[in-house]
């Protein structure tokens, strides 16, 4: 239905809030509601609750968020309002006037947040929900439709609807958005939409499948090695660079990061991101050695930096992951935890605006009379990107990928060379003459 459009595009994102379910007993095929309410209710997941919120669905319109019980509504909201958020809510306790004139409120977008426990699971119409927080775990794979079905309706002017949901401890055997789409539901997600978790399943099959096909073949990869630098030659594939600042300006690089993480990922190497604070500290996503780090480097307190030639503290590794995609995750996280939001977030509104003047030009340095940039022809964002690049080694890198072409193309005219000697010392015999 998603797919014919019958109902509104959807993405998920799911945030790991440690709620410790183990004690909780279940009733009726789920959760019994007070003990699940005393594993999750408290300030810590409340906070990380609405903290998610504010990094994925700010700019959410109309948000409804799914609590345990009336204590929950009422903390959670707390937590919302304390936040600066306009969070208000509806139980059963509420009066009919007082919950129509809050619904037909919220129908109006004059609040983004409603909070509620048990009301809106089934049976409501509110159609411009574009966003759907899941505050309370559960083993019931109905009433998570249900929830999620909240805001499914296609509405005018809506994109679509993003799903967040706070998944507790896994081994209780809560259900998740991910289980819908039959992957494992320790499988965290960010911001992706039902076909690309279709797209994931089917991704996790093949790379099964391929392991298995890797492990037969590692005798024949032991033998491949030696070989592999003459194959080399031949099999290079160039994206052409004229000069730094065409390998500066190309963003092909940051598309596949920027669709997994919000932050404004640069892409300084085949295999190294760069994500930039405005106080010089940085992150850093390295391959190495089978295993992607995150690495985080800071700068040196002011008096320290004036004084070291290094402006730099040692680099630490705060993280290691198997997948790219896992430290991407592991990265996001350190980047809440250490650069302002506003800063860094991909779509800040600071990066649309126009470049200052020292941006342009510290870019111009490198650049031709005729290639100047100006204020007006540069955004804030690219700018900084670009900039970015450049600290961390374009230059460099430009030299690499051109001599390594330089290379490439020699030995392949070598090659032809060759071609045309064996050519010209053929020896061709014709009939002899009687």
């Amino acid at each position: 239905m998603i797919d014919d459009k019958w109902l509104s595009d959807v993405i998920f994102t799911t945030v790991h809030s440690g709620a410790d379910l183990s004690r909780v007993k279940s009733t009726a095929g789920d959760f019994q509601t007070g003990a699940l309410s005393k594993a999750v209710n408290n300030n810590e997941i409340n906070t990380l609750t609405v903290r998610a919120w504010l990094s994925r669905a700010v700019e959410r319109k109309s948000t409804i968020v799914f609590c345990v019980d009336l204590s929950h509504v009422a903390n959670l909201t707390a937590a919302f309002r304390q936040h600066g958020i306009d969070a208000r809510f509806v139980t059963s306790d509420t009066h009919a006037k007082v919950r129509l004139e809050r619904l037909n409120a919220f129908k109006a977008g004059e609040f983004p947040v409603l909070l509620n426990c048990g009301i809106f699971t089934e049976g409501t119409d509110i159609p411009n929900i574009d966003c759907v927080l899941l505050a309370r775990p559960t083993k019931s794979r109905n009433l998570l439709v249900q929830m999620i079905g909240r805001g499914l309706r296609n509405h005018a002017g809506k994109k679509n609807c993003h799903v967040i949901d706070m998944v507790a401890s896994l081994e209780t055997g809560i259900v998740t958005t991910p289980t819908l789409f039959g992957l494992d539901p320790q499988e965290l997600v960010k911001d992706a939409d039902a076909t690309t978790l279709k797209e994931l399943k089917d991704r996790k099959t093949s790379e099964r499948e391929r392991e298995a096909k890797a492990s037969e073949a590692s005798e024949i990869s032991r033998q491949m090695t030696d070989n592999r630098m003459q194959q080399l030659t031949g099999n290079v594939t160039f994206t052409d660079y004229d000069n730094v600042n065409d390998l500066i300006e190309d963003t092909s690089g940051e598309r596949h990061i920027r669709a997994l993480s919000p932050f404004a990922w640069v892409q300084i190497d085949e295999d190294r991101y760069i994500l930039s604070s405005s106080n010089g500290d940085f992150l850093t996503i390295k391959r190495c050695e089978g295993q992607v780090e995150v690495i985080f480097n800071q700068r040196l307190p002011a008096g320290l930096s004036s004084k070291s030639k290094a402006p730099y503290m040692r680099p630490r590794t705060i993280a290691t992951a198997d997948t790219f995609e896992g430290a991407v995750s592991a990265a996001d996280t350190a980047a809440k935890e250490k650069f302002p939001f506003e800063i860094v977030h991909k779509n800040a509104g600071w990066r649309r605006r126009p470049a200052t003047q020292a941006q342009v030009d510290m870019l111009n340095k490198f650049r031709g009379e005729d290639e100047k940039l100006t204020v007006e022809t540069v955004t804030k964002g690219r700018a900084g990107d670009q900039i970015t690049k450049l600290k961390h080694g374009a230059r460099g890198r430009f030299g690499r990928i051109a001599a390594l072409k330089k290379k490439v193309l020699k030995g392949e005219e070598s090659k032809e060379r060759w071609r045309e000697v064996q050519k010209r010392s053929e020896i061709r015999v014709g009939p002899v003459a009687g």
